[in-house]
């Protein structure tokens, strides 16, 4: 479940308010242990999502480098090289 969390750190463009709630999500539903809760824990697993988030997001915008942004493309462009030699 968790290979969907990416590094969001020093991007550019930075990453984005839907990229930080994905992340929370699977990290909520990684400690859960489901991807889709009951009626009566819908509550407790939004409010999780949402406070994951907001800590998320807190700490992307404290953390500081001195490297240049990674480029959105490149990361992805790796990869999926290196995809190609795993499941080659």
């Amino acid at each position: 479940m968790c290979r969907k969390i990416k590094t969001l750190f020093n991007f550019d463009p930075p990453a984005t308010d839907q990229e930080i709630h994905d992340a929370a999500l699977q990290f909520v539903r990684k400690v859960s242990g489901t991807t889709k809760p009951s009626k009566r824990n819908e509550t407790a697993f939004e409010h999780a999502i949402v406070s994951i988030a907001a800590c998320a997001r807190e700490l992307l915008n404290s953390l500081e480098t001195s490297h240049p942004p990674h480029s959105r493309e490149e990361e992805a462009a790796k990869a999926c090289a290196k995809n190609l030699i795993r499941f080659a």
